[in-house]
């Protein structure tokens, strides 16, 4: 490590060793990718269906978010993976537009923790999503099945 004076008269470090070229670093998402085993994160899903499976991941009851990202695992059967930078602002956006209801309580691990449930309007808006996903999905699977 060498050192310089900056225009304000203070010492500064820097490195005397030239910088090699190195291969990139490539970034993985998750580590089943970087096995090759690549899954859809929530970024991925058609647009409004991260919304949707919040919604009834919540028709079961109230659940603080993460164990809202853990069910939509589970319940796809380790497909879909809600990262928390998709999973909390989705929450927020739901709870602005009145879907959500929220409260602070006490997690089983007894740590702060902000539980979300259905509202009357949530429970209206995920039966509507409910009906039109039913329609889309199926006209999808019978366009798919097309020789």
């Amino acid at each position: 490590m060498g050192w310089r004076r900056s225009s304000c008269g203070t010492r500064v470090g820097f490195c005397l060793r030239k910088l090699i070229d190195r291969p990139a670093v490539q970034q993985h998402t998750s580590p089943n990718e970087f096995m090759g085993e690549r899954r859809p994160a929530a970024s991925e899903l058609v647009p409004g269906t991260l919304d949707m499976l919040i919604l009834k991941a919540l028709s079961r009851g109230a659940m603080h978010g993460y164990d809202v990202a853990r069910w939509i695992h589970e319940a796809s059967a380790d497909v879909l993976q809600v990262e928390e930078g998709a999973l909390y602002p989705a929450l927020h956006r739901l709870e602005l537009r009145g879907l959500l209801v929220s409260e602070w309580g006490v997690s089983v691990n007894n740590r702060r923790a902000k539980y979300y449930r259905l509202s009357t309007a949530g429970k209206k808006n995920l039966e509507a999503e409910s009906v039109n996903w039913n329609r889309v999905s199926a006209a999808i699977a019978r366009v798919m099945a097309t020789a």
